[in-house]
């Protein structure tokens, strides 16, 4: 099976040996993101809301150049690094979504992020 490649400016460049999105067949692997702005690469300081705001605007343009959207995501997985911060991660990602047809989701408090944020989020959809 073919892998493209899904790239855009809306979104932060990779900070590694990885890509914002690969397609195989029409599943979608959204790389996972944090508050990064991308046309600085600095980290945005915000409120818990407002990063996470941030992360899932990226993920939709990164849906978006994939000719998909949120209603396409499948899977997601939410990391946190303080589970105090849970109820207003979720309240902003709940509202990206239908709680009818809400993908599968596990959120995880881990001990530290890349470039030490408070958020990451990757999703997995399919067309």
């Amino acid at each position: 099976m073919k892998k493209e490649i899904i790239t855009t400016l809306n979104a932060p460049a990779p900070i590694g040996p990885y890509n914002q999105a690969v397609k195989a067949g029409d599943t979608l692997y959204i790389s996972g993101q944090i508050p990064l702005v991308p046309s600085t690469m600095e980290l945005y300081n915000g409120t818990i809301k407002e990063e996470t705001e941030l992360v899932m605007e990226h993920l939709k343009s990164i849906l978006d150049a994939a000719e998909m959207d949120f209603e396409h995501v499948v899977k997601s997985t939410i990391f946190i690094d303080d589970i105090a911060n849970f109820g207003e991660v979720n309240q902003v990602y709940g509202a990206y979504f239908d709680n009818d047809t809400a993908p599968a989701r596990e959120t995880v408090a881990v001990k530290s992020l890349p470039k030490s944020v408070r958020v990451e989020i990757s999703m997995i959809a399919v067309k």
